[in-house]
């Protein structure tokens, strides 16, 4: 059993008490090989201006070394680092009482400041220093998985159409249950659903806004309602890009970006973390784009700065939710075939797909595939990541 960090305090201390013996120094000279004569041999020692044998130093020390590791902290404890002052010799027959107390505590880390001292029978003092332990934790052990025993449940904001609906088709083809997100068409997405659910797939469409409360709310309950959890949330929905120079753009373009791409996922995640965090697993995965490493695209300064917003959220989520059993992240696409890049020439969609080196763009299907192994069980493993489905185009 490991010591519990979080129930030790500043200024705690603890100690141990030995009676210095011939058999100590013996055994201490076996393990080191210090059998300087000042320590062993009595006629050597008498000649000195101890009069006497002197303990070795360090065989004091070493008695610090047991407090810490059967005391404070105690199982789990690494000492880290450690300065010694040696202020009087300690001689066969002391008694010495070795102390360790908590000077600061970084919880970050799981590290302790110690300050330590060993006095004599006599209230002297034979030794002071100051060390560093760490505290080790117990390596997590894998938990069976509340979700383990009935079909995961996914979220696809923006699930209607274009990459969204290729990734419910895929993950509904995995026996996923699907709650296709959308805001503007019900008909397309209610036609989404009934393909789905005549292969009894199980899906279902919900109307909300994620970019607002309200909306965010009403899309985790009713995929609650639907099927009882949600395992896997896809940050898929993206507004329309309304392509600009510089001169031309308003905070207002940033902000109908940034409400979708970082608020609206921010809103989701916010929701479907607990239950994912009580189950033990969960799979958070956000579309993101080749335009946050690649050539930066003429005009598209609000797109790329909402996405790449949305993909450091990625990282910083992925340390931290983690430990709950929670994988978060990216999937990168190139230009893909929706209609998304209706405005972009057919022209310079030609460039684009002759200058990849696999000479094509990307389609829905490719990034239905890369979101599917990352929800997978196969891809546990995998958090903070990107994983770029560009056919080359850019190469980090």
């Amino acid at each position: 059993m490991f010591a519990d960090f979080d129930a030790i305090t500043v200024g705690e201390t603890r100690s141990l008490v030995r009676l210095i013996g011939a058999a100590d120094v013996r055994r201490f000279v076996e393990m080191t090989g210090d059998d300087n004569p000042l320590h062993v041999d009595r006629a050597f020692a008498e000649e000195t201006s101890f009069k006497d044998i002197v303990v070795h130093g360090m065989l004091g020390a070493s008695f610090i070394s047991t407090v810490i590791g059967t005391q404070l902290p105690g199982p789990g404890a690494l000492w880290v680092s450690q300065s010694f002052d040696f202020l009087l010799p300690v001689r066969l027959g002391d008694e010495l009482t070795v102390s360790c107390t908590v000077a600061a505590k970084h919880e970050r880390d799981r590290l302790l400041e110690l300050d330590t001292v060993i006095v004599n029978q006599n209230k002297q003092t034979v030794l002071t220093g100051q060390g560093k332990v760490k505290l080790l934790a117990a390596r997590p052990r894998p938990v069976a998985s509340a979700a383990a025993d009935r079909p995961r449940v996914a979220v696809v904001t923006g699930g209607a159409g274009g990459i969204g609906a290729a990734i419910c088709r895929r993950l509904a083809a995995a026996g996923i249950r699907v709650v296709i997100n959308y805001r503007r068409d019900p008909a397309r997405a209610e036609a989404l659903a009934a393909e789905l659910n005549r292969d009894d797939r199980r899906a279902i469409a919900v109307a909300a806004d994620i970019a607002t409360e309200e909306g965010a709310a009403r899309l985790h309950e009713a995929a609650l309602r639907g099927f009882g959890a949600v395992d896997i949330l896809v940050n898929n929905a993206s507004p329309k890009i309304n392509a600009k120079p510089f001169a031309k753009l308003e905070w207002a373009d940033f902000q109908a970006q940034l409400d979708v791409q970082l608020k609206g996922a921010f809103l989701m995640i916010e929701r479907c973390v607990p239950g994912m965090a009580a189950a033990r697993w969960g799979r958070i995965v956000t579309i993101s784009s080749q335009v946050t490493e690649g050539p930066p695209s003429s005009g598209w300064t609000s797109y790329a700065v909402a996405k790449a917003s949305a993909a450091m959220l990625t990282r910083y989520l992925a340390a931290e939710l983690g430990p709950s059993g929670i994988t978060v992240n990216n999937v990168a696409p190139g230009m893909t075939e929706t209609p998304l890049i209706g405005d972009v020439p057919e022209k310079a969609q030609l460039l684009v797909a002759r200058q990849t080196p696999l000479r094509r763009l990307a389609t829905p299907a490719d990034v239905a595939a890369a979101v599917t192994h990352l929800v997978s069980d196969e891809a546990g493993f995998v958090t903070g990541q990107t994983m770029r489905v560009n056919g080359g185009m850019a190469m980090p």
